[in-house]
């Protein structure tokens, strides 16, 4: 579906031409219709399926359709779970509206207060935020929601998972004359998101939309089975000193610690890279990935913290240095490859203990990962098995009274 088939104004089409963008993809298609009829919105998307589009359009869209008439505060109001997510959504804003008169902010922590002075002192129509950071604002009464009229929460999951219940409610109870309100999430499994959902939407459109078989396929998913770390690190070094296929990867890793020794021991092997993890100043933040973004480094070792944030278009590889605790994080890891159409390569690194989270994954994403070695590495063990559940006495003796009960009755 052409996006020109869409009733949008023709200063958005030019930004969406000028983006590149062609065809919109299913999220979009199911998306952007329901938002321009007025529809509150409940919509699952995997990551790299284009949803940051697929609410910035109607809402852009909806601002020129019905202009300011007062000056106040802003009348979209975008909540981002992290930091480097609410920059990408604040920098795909400022394209999409680039031939408007919008006037877009973007309020994170990690910036000094004087930085967001300007933002609350001017009309501003949209405006990005985080839930920790506009709550202080809201608190010390810098900022007020009853201006907002689209109130879009993005990645609801996730702001969930990181406990920022009691905060959304809150936005979502001060921004009361909202005319809709859209919740985008990368999975609507388990009871907090679809309850949350039920507090806040009225009437919504309920938008599930899956990456097709052809979008799977654009990323390759392989395992390399490893002895102990010192495998691991073997492994890793080779992968990114040998094979001209990695261009531009990151490396997931499940601890601060683990990232810092991992720094360390890649620069002892001539290897540059850079890092993100959490609790890090949004200057050095911005510095690391604008090192990334622009290939001056081409590895970046980052927490799972990162694990949503980060939106680069040319990564060929992750490399699952640790493997994730749960399998949709999993899931959300490989997604910063195989981005924009283009192919993507999800490499795991599997010691003993991880038999258990690979499992969940292959369960999960209903495939099995091939296991691949590297000639001169190869592991020294066999792949570690699952031990088998021990049968429960009291459920087998349950069995076999029911079993009995039915002989007797026949």
């Amino acid at each position: 579906m052409q996006f020109s088939e869409f009733d949008l104004d023709a200063k958005v089409l030019a930004a969406i031409d000028k983006m590149g963008f062609e065809t919109a993809t299913s999220i979009q298609q199911l998306a952007i219709p329901e938002a321009l009829i007025g529809r509150d919105i409940l919509a699952s998307a995997p990551t790299g399926t284009g949803k940051t589009a697929a609410f910035l359009i109607p809402a852009i869209q909806y601002l020129l359709d019905f202009p300011r008439r007062d000056p106040g505060f802003a009348r979209v109001l975008i909540m981002a779970p992290t930091r480097e997510l609410a920059y990408q959504v604040h920098e795909q804003c400022q394209l999409l509206a680039a031939h408007t008169h919008l006037r877009i902010g973007v309020v994170t922590g990690g910036i000094n207060y004087g930085s967001h002075k300007e933002i609350f002192e001017k009309n501003n129509d949209i405006l990005i935020a985080t839930p920790g950071r506009l709550m202080e604002y809201l608190e010390t009464e810098n900022f007020h929601a009853e201006n907002v009229e689209l109130l879009i929460l993005d990645e609801a999951d996730r702001m969930l998972d990181l406990g920022f219940k009691k905060e959304m409610l809150r936005i979502c109870d001060e921004a009361k004359n909202r005319r809709q309100c859209f919740l985008f999430s990368a999975t609507l499994e388990g009871d907090s998101v679809e309850l949350f959902a039920e507090r806040i939407l009225n009437d919504p459109a309920l938008l599930e939309a899956e990456s097709s078989r052809k979008e799977k396929a654009k990323i390759h998913q392989w395992v390399h089975l490893a002895d102990d770390y010192k495998h691991k690190l073997a492994m890793l070094t080779h992968l990114l000193q040998n094979d001209e296929e990695v261009q531009k990867a990151i490396v997931f890793v499940k601890t601060r610690e683990r990232l810092e020794q991992l720094v360390g021991e890649l620069y002892a092997n001539d290897i540059k890279t850079t890092w993100l993890r959490g609790e890090m100043p949004q200057d050095k933040r911005m510095a690391a990935m604008a090192s990334f973004h622009s290939g001056r480094t081409r590895i970046l070792i980052a927490t799972d913290v990162a694990a949503r944030g980060i939106d680069v278009p040319d990564i060929t590889h992750v490399i699952n240095f640790d493997m994730p605790r749960t399998a949709d994080v999993y899931v959300h890891r490989i997604g910063r490859t195989g981005r924009a159409g283009k192919k993507g390569t999800a490499i795991s690194l599997v010691e003993a203990h991880d038999a258990a989270i690979l499992a969940k994954v292959e369960r999960y994403t209903e495939q099995s990962l091939k296991r691949r070695v590297i000639k001169g590495i190869e592991p020294k063990h066999k792949e570690a098995k699952l031990p088998k559940k021990k049968k429960d006495p009291v459920k087998i003796k349950a069995k076999k009274k029911l079993k009995a009960k039915q002989k007797k009755k026949k």
